[in-house]
């Protein structure tokens, strides 16, 4: 059996007796002679080198993609009879870091300071004696109340991290409860719970159903020194309404990894507003563990046994 390894990270999974792997360059079409492989492992493909992959890999019965989202590889137009697998645990840590960091710097308002720091400006106003709370901005995680839209394994790292620091955090997901020790409440519940948030922090996947579900209706609902994170997908949020929003004064502003069109177009409004701040896709990128991931599915792949994060198709 062929399997694909992409010349992107450095993969060294125990192999089973009769698995052959062939290091291809990701950016490029898949060579002719290996599209014989049963196998393919994505990390850093285009999406037109994955669709071509799709069509010309025949012999194709199973692509394990290292992203925590699985949106490219399912949009590429591998047949339903294909066994798709996600990364899901492999971004955990560097992904949670990263948000950790955004919503740090939205609070203690690094994007100011470094734009004073440029104008070699001493920004008196964001030093000195400050208040201890103020109840019509976001300038503190202490007291703060975050809601994570998407609890899964990702808010799962990042939620303690959060509260350590003083953060009262509600998550949101598909069934409402406790998770991880923090309230969990629903989709239909989030109108609720919005009004009172200083900082919601989205991490949802891109699905048809989650398309620019982070829009107005939900802006609205925010209280107007609110901030907003997005780590998850672009597609998740429609950036003309966040940006009426910031304009408008109705969000105190917004912290954003992802983006609908990436990279952001030079002509996107984003750029120039200073309540945004703009991180180039780097929350991800490094996945941890993705090693040992393919080696425990490889060896439930050959034995007809269940994998790890089988994507629903």
């Amino acid at each position: 059996m062929k399997v694909l390894l992409p010349d992107t990270i450095e993969l060294d999974p125990e192999l089973p007796a009769g698995v052959e792997t062939v290091v291809y360059d990701a950016r490029r079409p898949v060579p002719d002679e290996h599209t014989d492989a049963e196998v393919l492992v994505a990390w850093g493909s285009t999406q037109e080198n994955l669709s071509d992959a799709a069509q010309r890999i025949k012999s194709v019965r199973w692509v394990q993609t290292l992203a925590a989202g699985p949106d490219a590889v399912l949009q590429a137009g591998f047949g339903t009879d294909v066994l798709v697998t996600a990364g899901l645990g492999l971004h955990d840590k560097t992904v949670a870091e990263h948000t950790l960091g955004l919503a740090l710097a939205a609070a203690r308002r690094l994007n100011l300071l470094v734009r004073a720091q440029i104008g070699h400006r001493w920004a008196g106003e964001l030093g000195g004696l400050q208040p201890v709370r103020e109840e019509s901005s976001f300038r503190t995680l202490r007291d703060a109340n975050v809601v994570i839209w998407g609890f899964g394994g990702i808010a799962a790292t990042l939620a303690p991290l959060l509260a350590a620091l003083g953060a009262n955090v509600t998550g949101v997901a598909r069934t409402a409860g406790e998770r991880h020790g923090f309230p969990i409440v629903t989709d239909a519940e989030l109108s609720g719970v919005l009004p009172s948030t200083d900082l919601l922090i989205n991490i949802l996947p891109a699905t048809p159903e989650t398309t620019g579900v982070l829009g107005a209706a939900i802006l609205e609902r925010l209280p107007a020194h609110a901030w907003v994170v997005n780590v998850g997908r672009g597609a998740t949020l429609d950036e003309a309404a966040l940006l009426a929003a910031i304009r408008a004064g109705r969000l105190g502003g917004a912290a954003l990894d992802v983006f609908e069109t990436e990279p952001l177009p030079t002509t996107s409004g984003l750029w120039d507003e200073p309540n945004v701040i703009i991180t180039p896709h780097a929350a991800g990128g490094r996945p941890l563990g993705a090693s040992a991931l393919l080696t425990d599915n490889l060896a439930a792949y050959l034995a007809g046994t269940p994998l790890r994060n089988v994507v629903t198709r």
